[in-house]
């Protein structure tokens, strides 16, 4: 898993310096689709290492390490980075239609979406103790949040549509190593169906205190 404790490290790091030894480099590091157009072609990059707050990054540094880890323990460190790097960079780009120009859009959010698509159709199955759930039930959670989230309208300064496009940017590339996604995608399905259905039985039936 040292391909995911360095990305962490990274993101903390990063994050940490431009918040409190030198907030310039912000404007540097984040993508904007006009910063694009200005040829700041290392930001679809380095905004994946850039936070806005301490929330923002202790909840993507979260799960970073159950998606990262899951990916990185199936299918090696550098798979587990494509994904990564390929699914971050390539949303920033996908985002800019939805989103004004001048807008920051930061944060490893959207490249974690892209893991949590490859590890479900690599390792649907797993479980996780830190979230005590499958990772297929967490990640599809989030999945559908987000497009709830879209359809209703939520605000806020959350990139719902990155995320979601994060996730389906993540499909082709767990499609594409491992032959058995097909039923692995079936599996990750059901266990969400199951996971919330016996969720809802307990809260319907246990008692209350």
């Amino acid at each position: 898993m040292y391909a995911t404790l360095l990305l962490i490290a990274a993101c903390f790091l990063l994050s940490l310096y431009t918040w409190y030894c030198d907030p310039s480099l912000l404007r540097l590091l984040s993508f904007t689709g006009s910063g694009l157009l200005s040829l700041k072609l290392w930001t679809p990059i380095t905004s994946l290492f850039i936070h806005g707050d301490w929330a923002h990054l202790l909840g993507n540094m979260f799960f970073l390490y159950v998606f990262g880890s899951t990916v990185e323990e199936e299918l090696g460190a550098k798979k587990m980075l494509a994904a990564f790097f390929t699914g971050g960079a390539l949303t920033f780009l996908l985002s800019t239609p939805f989103y004004s120009p001048h807008m920051m859009l930061i944060g490893s959010s959207a490249a974690i979406f892209s893991l949590a698509a490859v590890a479900i159709l690599v390792k649907p199955l797993k479980f996780s103790f830190l979230i005590l759930a499958p990772i297929s039930a967490a990640a599809l959670a989030m999945f559908f949040y987000n497009i709830y989230a879209v359809a209703y309208g939520f605000s806020g300064n959350i990139a719902y549509i990155s995320h979601i496009i994060g996730f389906l940017l993540g499909l082709p590339m767990g499609a594409s190593w491992t032959s058995k996604w097909k039923i692995n995608l079936v599996v990750a399905v059901a266990t969400f169906a199951a996971y919330f259905a016996v969720l809802w039985l307990l809260s319907a039936y246990l008692p209350y205190p």
